[in-house]
């Protein structure tokens, strides 16, 4: 069991960056809003840290550009990015398995 937990990646320990990683695993890009309204109760602040720490990590990439006359930021998963939650969701996985 040790050895399935070391499988575990401690950038997705908290529920929010693994809300951000699901929604990016199936849209190609969302925007700030859009997580804030499939994110229930999250504060801007508190988003903005939890996408920052993903992008330290390069598992997401951002892009700034105006929609209009409004600046838009819109966020994606890198290829490491799904790479290294897909590693996450299926050290999940096996130790689910284990306890069945």
């Amino acid at each position: 069991m040790k050895n399935i937990i070391t499988n575990l990646n401690k950038a997705f320990d908290h529920r929010t960056r693994l809300g951000i990683m699901s929604l990016l695993m199936v849209n190609e890009w969302m925007d700030f809003n859009g997580f804030k309204e499939m994110l229930d109760d999250i504060k801007d602040g508190t988003l903005a840290s939890h996408l920052k720490a993903l992008e330290k990590e390069k598992y997401i990439e951002i892009r700034k550009q105006f929609v209009g006359r409004k600046p838009n930021t819109s966020y994606r998963a890198t290829a490491s990015g799904k790479k290294a939650f897909n590693d996450h969701l299926n050290a999940l996985e096996a130790i689910l398995k284990m306890v069945e």
